[in-house]
Parts: structure tokens; sequence; C-alpha cells
């Protein structure tokens, strides 16, 4: 072998090819000076020869990638564009690298590879370490393999075609001895091994040469280490001497960088660095939060519901607040969608529409999830409680008064049995129907008989009104919702309207309406001594309908109380019913 210079550290060109190597009659020509003159050359991907050994290539028209090599320099790539019948130039100069390797070491001698390109752990121009002539002795003159104890892939490339490859293991101070193309042949011990200390990358002198191959470093480490699901830890790696650079579960990636990586799962990163000197590994643990925390309350938790007829009186409303953390998609049935926090007012109505009592119950059930397969489960129940009424109907009745009465509307005695039972009839009526109409009132209109003079009449008739408001006043109704009227003897029924009245009245008996229709005069007399009630603003008048049956019935004909007159017109039917009670 011819001395060299002492240079240090690989180079590859890469360039692009159109079209492969060629010996036709239309190829071009590449002529290739390097310095070193040891580097190999490889175009298209395959190895060619050492730089000292060839120069000039016979290749087809079209762009080739051309790369040029040796362990311990700096690699340069060219693009090369190839013109039938033209020759291309190329010179290139490798720039060496100055860092040195540091053991432990073991050694390898390949004997019969000639000048073949030898690769380590992998087949492509990043791999290579040298050629065969530079491996092939332990001589006094060293021609030497040295690399990091370890197992290796070798591969002796002749012409681009595998003159042999194989596993072979270097232990530490021990070299190994292959013979292309048989294999690995012996391993001897390598005592100068253990006196290198730091070895130049590459180094040649006459009939000597020595590569020492540096074994790859690498190291991983996570931005954060504990995230919560659907979060970004940042990945940031380096590493040397390792053109094959893998992360697990991520891919290949460069020699040295960050990335982002949005895990659903704990996961382990492990960087592995493979080179020529072996492989090198790290590892960074990214834990995932995957729990998901919620929570679901409702405020108040039971509402009061009430309608009358097709008038809702009552309707609350109850306020639904939630949380979720550590989730992507929360929803609420039955509101669907939601954000992970929020807040809504919703309306209360129950399932039921028909009158009675109402105790219903609605359940709102969150569900939140995440990605990471996390999930969460909360629910809230409203409970509804309240009536249905039906729609009320006022039904009123006049109010009938004894002759002359009342005489003082203060009194005590002022109003009979049955004027008091009629009239808390209508106030309790009128009560629960002022709920469903609020905008109601009453009108109690004053009457009294045409017996007398019209300014006795007038204000006997405002008595009797105004007696009958007191009294709906002492039951409950507002003030406010009662008005008066009084028309004395202006507005008297006619006896044939009276009589109209009781051949209508079906609650009597056919003997009874003729006792009564006897005395009609009397009759007449006594269904104008009365107060009638209309409903304001339908315009509803009160019933005009005797009560024969009621028990004070004589006092009501007679203000002198009973007589054989009075009895003589209740319906036989009615007393009896009055002696049973």
């Amino acid at each position: 072998m011819k001395p060299f210079h002492r240079i240090s550290l690989s180079c590859v060109v890469l360039v692009f090819l159109a079209s492969p190597l060629s010996i036709h009659a239309q190829d071009g020509k590449l002529n290739v000076q390097v310095t070193p003159r040891h580097a190999y050359i490889f175009i298209d991907g395959h190895a060619m020869s050492e730089a000292s050994k060839r120069h000039s290539f016979s290749l087809g028209p079209g762009d080739h990638k051309v790369e040029i090599v040796n362990y311990g320099y700096t690699p340069v790539s060219r693009t090369v564009t190839i013109t039938t019948g033209e020759t291309a130039n190329i010179e290139v100069t490798l720039n060496p690298v100055s860092t040195t390797v540091t053991g432990p070491f073991g050694a390898m001698t390949i004997e019969g590879g000639s000048r073949d390109a030898v690769l380590l752990n992998g087949k492509t121009p990043d791999f290579f370490v040298g050629h065969g002539d530079e491996f092939n002795h332990e001589w006094w003159w060293k021609q030497e393999l040295v690399v990091p104890p370890g197992k290796y892939d070798v591969t002796v490339l002749h012409e681009d075609k595998p003159a042999w490859e194989g596993p072979v293991e270097v232990p530490a101070n021990q070299r190994v001895v292959i013979d292309v193309p048989k294999g690995v042949r012996k391993t001897v011990a390598w005592p100068r091994g253990e006196k290198l200390g730091t070895v130049s990358r590459f180094s040649a002198g006459t009939a000597s040469a020595t590569v020492a191959v540096a074994k790859p470093t690498a190291e991983l480490a996570a931005t954060a280490s504990q995230i919560n699901c659907g979060d970004s830890s940042q990945l940031k790696w380096g590493s040397t001497d390792a053109p094959q650079v893998q992360i697990t579960p991520v891919g290949s990636v460069a020699t040295s960088g960050e990335q982002a990586v949005q895990p659903k799962q704990t996961t382990n990163y492990e960087l592995t660095a493979l080179g020529p000197g072996g492989t090198a590994t790290s590892a960074a643990t990214v834990n995932v939060n995957t729990a998901v925390q919620s929570s679901l309350a409702l405020s108040p938790a039971e509402v009061q519901y009430k309608r009358i007829g097709d008038k809702v009186l009552q309707e609350g409303s109850t306020a639904l607040n939630w949380t979720a953390t550590n989730a992507s998609v929360v929803s609420i049935d039955p509101l669907g969608t939601v954000d992970a926090n929020g807040n809504r007012t919703l309306p209360v109505k129950p399932q039921k529409n028909d009158p009675g009592s109402i105790d219903e119950s609605v359940t709102y059930t969150l569900t939140a999830k995440n990605e990471c397969g996390g999930s969460d489960t909360k629910t809230a129940t409203l409970r509804i409680v309240g009536t249905i009424e039906p729609q009320p109907q006022l039904a009123t009745r006049s109010v009938y008064f004894p002759t002359d009465l009342p005489g003082n509307v203060n009194s005590d005695d002022a109003l009979l049995s049955s004027e008091k039972e009629t009239l808390t009839s209508i106030a309790d009526s009128f009560k629960k129907y002022l709920e469903y109409k609020p905008e109601s009132h009453l009108t109690l209109i004053g009457h009294a008989d045409k017996r007398g003079p019209q300014a006795y009449n007038q204000p006997l008739s405002e008595r009797r009104a105004q007696l009958a408001k007191a009294f709906l006043v002492q039951q409950g109704i507002p003030e406010d919702k009662i008005e008066t009227e009084a028309y004395g003897s202006e507005k008297n029924l006619s006896a044939s309207e009276v009589k109209n009245l009781l051949e209508q009245n079906a609650d009597l008996s056919t003997e009874d309406r003729e006792k009564l229709l006897a005395k009609l005069p009397t009759i007449v007399f006594a269904y104008n001594r009365r107060v009638d009630v209309n409903l304001s603003p339908t315009g509803q008048q009160s019933t005009l309908q005797y009560p024969v049956q009621a028990s004070d019935f004589a006092t009501l004909i007679d203000r002198n109380g009973p007589n054989q007159q009075a009895e003589s017109l209740v319906q036989p039917a009615a007393i009896k019913e009055r002696e049973k009670n």
C-alpha cells in the first residue's frame, strides 16, 4: 500500500440519477479526482472502486448520484448530468474530522478482500468504513479495523456484489480474522487493544492504516413526562456517529431534533441510533392521565307546577350546572353535546297533561369521554310536583232577601243562613276563578219589589248589595274585585218572566210548580227582592232560581216567619228534607 496523508472521518456524496450505469455507445464519461485517493466511489448507490484505482466511469445519459466516502472525513455529494459522447469531471477534496475515538476496543482483520468495500451494520455508503486492503494484516506495519466490542453485520462488496456478508462478534481486546469469502476464520488475543487510549478515526502511513470506528451516542428526553389526554409533550433528541436514527413508535428521524407528540396512553419512546460502530439507545416515558372527572347538579332539585285549564299559574325553572376535566367530548341527555363546563337554565313542564296531581321526575345524565379511552358519567334528578286543575266554571245564583231586609248592613243577623250559604259558595268559586283569570271582577246588583216608593226601595236595594259585598270580602274576595249597583224597583221582573222561570225549573215537581203558580203575585214579589251577581268581563249573569228548598224558605217569603201561607207554598219534598236534617 502506498503512503497516504493522515486523515479522519468518512465522506459520502449523494446525487440523484436518471439512468443506470451503462456501457453502450451512447454513454458519456465521468472522470473523478478525489483527495485523499484512498476514498471510495459509489455511483447510483453502487460501490464502484477506490479512488486511487480508477478515475473514469462510463455512464448512461442523464442525472447520476455520485457518493465518495472515507471514514474519518465529512461526506460530499454531487449531482452529475451525463451527455452522450461527452465527459464530465468531478474534483473533490474531503475534509477530515478532528474528533478521536476512545476505547475499549476490539479489531478485525479482513483477508482476501483486496480493495473491496467494507461496510458495518448497513449496506449504504453511510456505513462504509474502508476497503479490504486497509485491514488485511497484523504485521509490523498494522493495517487494522478497530471497533468497539460488540456484534456487527459485516458486508464486503466486490464491484457492487457481496463477496461475503455475515455476523461477526468482536470481544474486547480480541481480534477477529475474516477470510473472504469463507467467513470468520479465528478469534485471537489482541493485547495492543489494552494499550490504545485515544485513537484518530483514520490514519495511514507506509504500508499501514488504522480505521477506528466510533460507537454511536444517543440521548432522548421529553419536556413533559406527565400530561392529560389531548395534551402534547415535546421530544428532544440528539445522536452522533449514527446515519440511521429511529424513535419507536415515531419512526425514522434526523440525527437530532425535536418533535411534538400527543400519545393516547402512557408511552415509552425509545431512540435507537445505528452506525458502523454499533447501536446506542435512549428512552423517555410520557405518562398520560386518561381519567375523566365530572360533576352535574340541579338548583333547585324540586320545582312546583300549577295549571288551571290552559293557563299555567306556577311554572318554575332549574339551573343545570356541570364540569368535566380531561374530556374531549361531553354530552348531557336529553340536551345533547355541550361544552366541558357550563350551566343552563331549564324551563320545567311536566309530561302529565290531564287534571290531577303531579309528581314526576326528570333525570339528566352527563357523559364525558376523551380520545384516550377515559370516561365518566354523572346523573342529576329533577322532581316536579304540583297540580293540573280543569278550567273553572263560575256558577252563581242570585241572593234573595225577605221583605224590607236588611234594615242595617252592620247587623250580624242581617243575612239568613240560605243567603250566607249562597254567598259562601260564590266566594269559594270566585277565588279559584281569580287564579285562572285575575282580571275578573263581580258586580253585585241590588233590587227591591215594587211595593213602596222608589225613594224607599233604592236605598233598600243598595243595602242588599253592600251587605252581600261585605260578606264576600269576609270570605277572602279582594274588595277591589267587587262593584255594586242598585236599581230599587226600576228593573223588576214581570209576572210572565217569573212564570217562565218557574216552568223552566227542572227541580220542581208538577204539584209544587202548580202551588207556586197559584200564588204567583207573592212569588213575583219574592223574586224581585234579590241581589244579582254578574261576572265581568265575560258578562255572565247569576241564575234566577228561587231557593224553594232552603230551610229558611218561609222566612224569605214572609219576614215575620213561617205561617200557613208560606208553608203551603213549600214543596212537600222540601219540608220532609228539612225535617230529616
